[in-house]
């Protein structure tokens, strides 16, 4: 049975999570990253020929296997990791963790059960690494990022500071164009402060060739962390130190400068107070404070000074600092000053804040330019601080935020409230201070109240005008929805407010840009749908994605009105939620298999209780066994195949619910202290059984008729409510054993086509659809509320006031009082 990718990395999480007990994640990590490191050279080097990586006799995988349940077990994966590390020179790098730490893992018996259970986790089939990066899957990849973004996130504050969100990453990766420019494994590229070196990495996968990977990181542990990363992710020539870059660089020339390399990238502690430790800053041997000493307690210069006199003259780089960079005096302003007047920033990139783990302060991009400083008269700027999505207690960037950023500054396209080109003269007349919002002010447009308009009537024009974008697309429905109104600035309306919806939505612009917009949607489904059908094993998922979702965003590139990133993203949030695990499923085990039934499991039955909640069925029951449909939800089945079986089912559900609503409304008019139900109610509810003993009890009294009538009606209802829920659940289990009978005999076709159209397409075209609702809402609702706003003048309220008064001081006197 295939199995949903992010199901394996989730329950690969709860199960060494479960393990954990009280020991930090920061610690834990060590241990859950070793095994998936043996297990991954194990699947991948193991009985190979001249292989990079040497798995000895007793130092591999299946030897760890072998351990579960001994009673030494602790001191056994610690021999076999030191014959791993022996045979590798990986001494001080995968044996760093203690697999034999009773303080750590427990003692005894509770040592032996949860290593044991933590090796179990790892020989699950569907974790074979043998063929990792095969058709362009990374396996591992995807599932060290999973577990190294949970390991961060609890780690805590000040622990998680090992890992780089991987959206930024990716960004910094692509803004220093090294996917261009990296063309032979001579390029090098070089991280200061590699952490556990995923930076590092997310820049070496965008270089189109295997390319020289250099990192220093001072933390012992994170450092081999780092180490065992470049292996997991077949780097095993990326060369890691371990000290502290400042006081200590490693990577040095042979007449003892720095070395230099082509690309930077670099995530530094922000604004550590320990740096110039071990630090000749006044006459430091390399060269790095030329443009001024950084302060003593704030290290935040210190590191971007090192990186550029680590940079090639034609060198490129990237580093995230705390918006403090940009704008604090004294002699941080003095260094600044003199980089921007040698041209050496390119760009900056304002992020969101709290999209770091070790931190909640809002950071930024500096990107830096050594090859075209010289020509370089002004420095690109990006205010991206409001595009993120909350993502637990942090925020995080999204598909959409990390493509525009990258669109944005790559091509270098001025958006207003969002990014602009600013000259060295304007950056020089606000005293070198590069705080964004100086030049790019993203606050949302005040919406300002006319008091002429008040006063004398009138919708201003400066507000209709300030719609521009709306009337360009449809340009008659300015006239049809207003009229000079006789006073210069000012129009009237020719619609009630009431009818302003109607009037927009009825507008043949308005249906013609509907229809257009549909248009642009059918020409990309057209265009892609015989790609969906021709899926098959081996092929490559995040190829298919990637050319989907670029096409979509170029589709959408001239849609006026939609934001074609909004667009975009709309396909990968349904690809990271649903698609990507449908599609995996199909390119490993074939359509026919991926869509077969499969019993639920008992570690499933708290996800199906949440969903239940949630009212979903994507389970059926046949018997007493509950069948789960990964791939096609039973819903599909029944729309294509079963609808009037299902009307009939919705019908009677109905009916009954009606029932139930009729015997209420009788409790409600006749259950209270002196009602007829009175004598039946207990606790605010009704009972059948007391309502049939109390008509046992009255039997034929003519002096309770009316009572025994009302109890009877309340008797009927509550027995139709339920004969006609039992015919409801017998015709729903006569449906569900139809659909499970139907789920067999699907053809291949037949699978694809409740899948690609019914469910990933439907649910696409749902979604423009609601993009589509949104623009036509938001034109809507600001008319009317210009409408209201402004639709009775000061002195027609007044009026009407003096109107009232008057009424009110008639009756007043009619009834003998007089109002002063």
């Amino acid at each position: 049975m295939a199995l949903k990718k992010s199901e394996l990395y989730s329950s690969i999480w709860k199960s060494c999570d479960e393990l954990r007990g009280g020991m930090d994640a920061s610690q834990y990590k060590d241990y859950v990253l070793v095994l998936l490191f043996v297990k991954y050279v194990s699947d991948k080097y193991a009985g190979q020929k001249n292989p990079q990586i040497v798995v000895p006799k007793g130092g591999g995988f299946a030897d760890m296997v072998a351990c579960k349940h001994d009673k030494e077990i602790g001191d056994k994966l610690n021999k076999i990791i030191g014959k791993l590390a022996g045979a590798n020179d990986l001494k001080g790098v995968i044996d760093v963790a203690d697999f034999n730490d009773s303080d750590k893992l427990g003692k005894g018996k509770e040592m032996q059960d949860r290593l044991t259970n933590l090796v179990a986790i790892f020989e699950d089939p569907a974790l074979d690494f043998s063929k990792n990066r095969a058709e362009g899957d990374d396996l591992l990849g995807d599932a060290y990022e999973y577990l190294m973004r949970h390991f961060a996130t609890e780690s805590g504050k000040s622990k998680g500071q090992f890992y780089t969100p991987a959206e930024v990453s990716r960004i910094m990766a692509k803004v220093i164009g090294i996917g261009n420019a990296a063309t032979t494994a001579k390029t090098t590229l070089y991280d200061p402060t590699c952490g556990s070196g995923s930076l590092l990495l997310k820049a070496a996968d965008e270089a189109r060739t295997k390319i020289s990977i250099y990192g220093q990181e001072m933390d012992n542990a994170t450092a081999a962390l780092a180490r065992m990363n470049m292996i997991l992710h077949d780097h095993p020539s990326a060369e890691i130190w371990k000290d502290n870059s400042l006081a200590s660089p490693h990577w040095l020339e042979k007449d003892g400068r720095l070395k230099a390399f082509d690309f930077v990238v670099a995530n530094p502690p922000f604004s550590t107070k320990a740096w110039s430790n071990g630090v000749n800053t006044a006459h430091d041997p390399f060269g790095r404070f030329e443009d001024g000493v950084p302060p003593d307690k704030n290290g935040d210069y210190a590191f971007l000074l090192h990186i550029l006199r680590s940079l090639k003259s034609t060198g490129k780089g990237a580093v995230i600092l705390p918006h403090g960079v940009l704008f604090r005096g004294n002699v941080e302003a003095e260094i600044r000053r003199n980089l921007i007047r040698k041209g050496y920033i390119k760009g900056i990139i304002g992020l969101p804040a709290n999209l770091f783990f070790g931190t909640g302060i809002p950071a930024c991009i500096i990107v830096l330019d050594k090859e075209n400083a010289t020509a370089r008269t002004g420095i690109f700027m990006i205010n991206a601080s409001a595009g993120f999505v909350k993502d637990g207690n942090k925020n995080r960037l999204r598909h959409q935020d990390l493509h525009k950023i990258v669109d944005v500054f790559t091509r270098q396209l001025e958006i207003p409230k969002y990014s602009r080109m600013v000259a060295r003269a304007e950056i020089e007349a606000n005293d070198f201070n590069l705080n964004l919002p100086r030049y790019i002010d993203n606050t949302a447009t005040e919406d300002v109240q006319d008091i002429a308009a008040h006063l004398l009537g009138g919708i201003p024009d400066r507000d209709l005008d300030a719609l521009e974008d709306y009337w360009e697309v449809f340009p008659s429905l300015r006239e049809t929805l207003f009229a000079a109104s006789g006073r210069e600035g000012y129009s009237s309306m020719k619609v009630e407010a009431t009818h302003v919806k109607a009037t927009i939505f009825s507008h043949p612009e308005f249906t013609a840009y509907h229809q257009t917009v549909n248009a642009l949607f059918a020409k990309w489904r057209k265009q892609h749908t015989p790609r969906l059908h021709s899926l098959k094993i081996g092929d490559a998922p995040k190829a298919l994605i990637a050319t989907l979702s670029e096409d979509l965003l170029a589709a959408f590139s001239q849609a006026h009105l939609l934001d074609q990133y909004d667009v975009y993203q709309h396909l990968m949030t349904y690809w990271v939620e649903v698609m990507q695990d449908d599609v995996y499923m199909i390119v490993n085990a074939g359509w026919k298999e991926a869509a077969n039934l499969r019993q639920i499991v008992e570690e499933e039955k708290e996800k199906d209780k949440e969903k239940q909640k949630s009212k979903e069925k994507p389970d059926l029951m046949l018997g007493k066994r509950k069948l789960k449909a990964d791939l096609i939800p039973p819903a599909l089945i029944v729309a294509r195949y079963f609808a009037h079986e299902q009307s009939e089912i919705d019908a009677l559900k109905a009916q009954a619910e009606t029932f139930a609503q009729q015997a209420e409304e009788l409790k409600e008019e006749h259950g209270n202290e002196d009602g007829l139900l009175a004598e039946v109610v207990e606790d605010g509810k009704i009972s059948k059984g007391a309502v049939a003993e109390r008509l046992r009890q009255i039997k034929n009294d003519p002096q309770v008729a009316e009572e025994r009538n009302v109890l009877t009606q309340y008797l009927a209802l509550v027995e139709q409510e339920a004969e006609t829920n039992r015919k409801a659940k017998d015709a729903q289990k006569a449906l569900d054993e139809k659909v499970v009978k139907r789920y067999g005999t699907l053809t291949e076709a037949e699978i694809k086509t409740l899948v690609i159209e019914d469910k990933w397409l439907a649910r696409l075209a749902a979604d423009l659809h609601g993009e589509l609702d949104r623009v036509s809402q938001t034109l809507t609702g600001r008319i009317k509320e210009l409408a209201e706003r402004y639709a009775a003048p000061l002195p027609q309220l007044v009026n009407e006031v003096e109107t009232l008064s008057s009424k009110v001081d008639a009756h007043l006197q009619r009834m003998g009082f007089v109002w002063k």
